[in-house]
């Protein structure tokens, strides 16, 4: 077997932990990728893998070897482009917040193609935490604070919130006049992905950030499902003011306490660090960002 493509089945292997997974990625039948790490350690003298029957890790030497193949992988795939003047082809795999993605991504989607005709781009969407190496994702793209450091985090926004409700829920609660005297006054829940919990509400107040947690009728964990909520009159929600501008203009929604708005929330691509990043994985990534930057957010 050609060693090149031995170190590529190789560092798949060490990234999905799993030979199966490897072979589906690759389009492989699972004998071949179980040979070609054999092989591998055969020439090498030293085991790379070290298989249970709950999981594959690399040993030490396979962790070593594992990044060293990453460089030297992407440094071929890099220079055969060059000469070839080729444009990037083959799969890419996202996971996105469909929200965020249909507002600024898909829109532009026709020209990404246009660009790159062999991309053969794979959309997800969830709003759960979604690990790249397991999962066999390329890069995600998430809203709000990135706390796994073991993923490299490339900041493409930084969308200002808005604290809003309906006029039903005006007429029956009232309008609120201050972050700090909401007694009376009812949150829709959101539950977090990360942490498990619901979500207060925030403010930032004089540079400084304030919580406060309302009674809650209903807790949701979906963003659309949360939209849904506040348009029924059920509580205070937060949101990313692009997403409910079309609503303020119609009238259906309401912006209240904009005095103390909530901190603005980052929007960033995630991707597994020291992760071989195809040209392909690249040029999507970059897109993204312009994307971005083009829709002011």
């Amino acid at each position: 077997m050609d060693q090149l493509e031995a170190m590529r089945i190789f560092a798949r292997v060490v990234e999905r932990t799993s030979f199966s997974a490897a072979a589906r990625d690759l389009h492989l039948p699972a004998s071949k990728v179980t040979e070609a790490v054999k092989q591998l350690e055969t020439r090498l003298g030293v085991r790379l893998i070290e298989r249970t029957t709950r999981a594959v890790r690399p040993t030490p030497d396979g962790e070593a070897y594992h990044r060293r193949c990453l460089s030297i992988l992407s440094e071929v795939e890099d220079a055969e482009s060059a000469l070839r003047g080729a444009k990037p082809k083959g799969p890419v795999r996202v996971d996105v917040q469909g929200g965020l993605a249909r507002r600024v991504l898909f829109p532009s989607l026709p020209s990404f193609f246009a660009d790159y005709p062999d991309i053969e781009l794979t959309i997800s969407e969830t709003d759960r935490f979604v690990d790249p190496l397991r999962e066999g994702i390329d890069c995600v793209l998430r809203a709000g604070e990135v706390k796994d450091g073991d993923l490299v985090a490339r900041r493409v926004a930084l969308l200002p919130e808005v604290t809003c409700c309906s006029p039903a829920y005006i007429a029956r609660y009232g309008m609120p006049r201050r972050w700090d005297q909401l007694d009376g006054h009812r949150m829709i829940g959101f539950r977090s992905s990360a942490t498990g919990g619901v979500l207060p509400l925030e403010f930032m107040v004089a540079g400084e950030k304030r919580t406060v947690m309302l009674p809650s009728a209903l807790i949701v964990d979906a963003a659309e499902s949360y939209s849904a909520a506040v348009q029924l009159g059920l509580g205070l929600v937060q949101s990313p003011r692009y997403a409910k501008d079309e609503a303020f203009a119609r009238g259906t929604l309401v912006a209240v306490l904009e005095e103390t708005p909530p901190s603005p929330t980052p929007v960033s691509l995630l991707y597994a660090g020291g992760r071989l990043l195809s040209p392909r994985v690249r040029v999507f990534i970059d897109w993204v960002t312009r994307r971005f930057a083009e829709a002011g957010l």
